[in-house]
């Protein structure tokens, strides 16, 4: 015969459906049982690869980066000891709401990271860490590979704001009422060289190249990261933030 019968090929997939539930189940148990025993220590590998070792500024970026940095979302009190691991000088700040959709939790105000920011500012934990890791992994390596210096001082138009997307009425909150979002306008180097967004972006130097690296690298650890490809209203500075949707123009 050319063709199996109706019922030949119902138990033929009926075979084949049992054989997939089981690898499945089996796929699944020993996952579980990895991630058990990651969890509780019955097995080792390098800090880096275990996605339950607390996230390190130090540490070079991986797969696993943004997992972490997920789990900063909900555990204050994690995300507080990964940035006192760090070299910036932050306070505190209490639990505050502002205004209707407006205020902070588990925010610090930022006096320092390793450079100068200027005036002091408010940010979520996690966005002050999303901050640091960008700074480290790609902030300094851009400018020590475009200039040959450091960067020495961010210039930036502040943070915490209650306010509206674009400030219209019937938009919804910015993720500036909630201090998840940093407004940064430019960059000093060691010797005092100024890169602005406003006048350096569209061009075809070095400065053009930094910015545009330094764009494309905070996409690696902010939610929405938004430059002057996106529109006339970021001409002047790039938009960072942690927030519930991921976009990098």
């Amino acid at each position: 015969m050319r063709h199996r019968s109706r019922g030949a090929r119902g138990i033929h997939t009926g075979a084949m459906t049992r054989r997939a539930t089981l690898v499945l189940l089996l796929l699944l148990t020993a996952t579980g049982a990895a991630v058990i025993g990651l969890r509780n220590g019955y097995f080792a590998i390098p800090e880096q690869w275990n996605p339950w070792t607390p996230l390190r500024i130090s540490e070079s970026p991986n797969l696993l980066t943004r997992f972490k940095l997920a789990r900063l979302n909900d555990e204050g009190n994690l995300c507080r000891d990964v940035l006192a691991d760090t070299d910036m000088r932050f306070d505190l700040i209490a639990d505050e709401q502002t205004g209707e959709q407006c205020g902070f939790r588990d925010a610090v105000r930022v006096r320092a990271t390793p450079t100068e920011v200027g005036v002091a500012f408010a940010l979520s934990c996690r966005a002050a860490v999303s901050l640091a890791l960008w700074e480290r992994h790609s902030v300094q390596p851009a400018a020590l590979h475009h200039f040959g210096q450091p960067m020495r001082r961010f210039e930036h138009f502040g943070s915490y704001a209650c306010r509206n997307v674009y400030g219209r009425p019937a938009a919804t909150r910015s993720r500036h009422a909630s201090a998840e979002a940093w407004d940064v306008a430019g960059f000093v180097l060691e010797d005092g060289t100024r890169i602005r967004l406003a006048r350096d972006w569209q061009g075809s130097g070095p400065e053009a190249a930094f910015l545009r690296q330094v764009r494309d690298g905070a996409c690696q650890f902010f939610d929405g990261v938004l430059s002057p490809d996106y529109n006339a209203a970021h001409h002047d500075h790039l938009h960072l933030d942690r927030g519930p949707f991921r976009m990098c123009r």
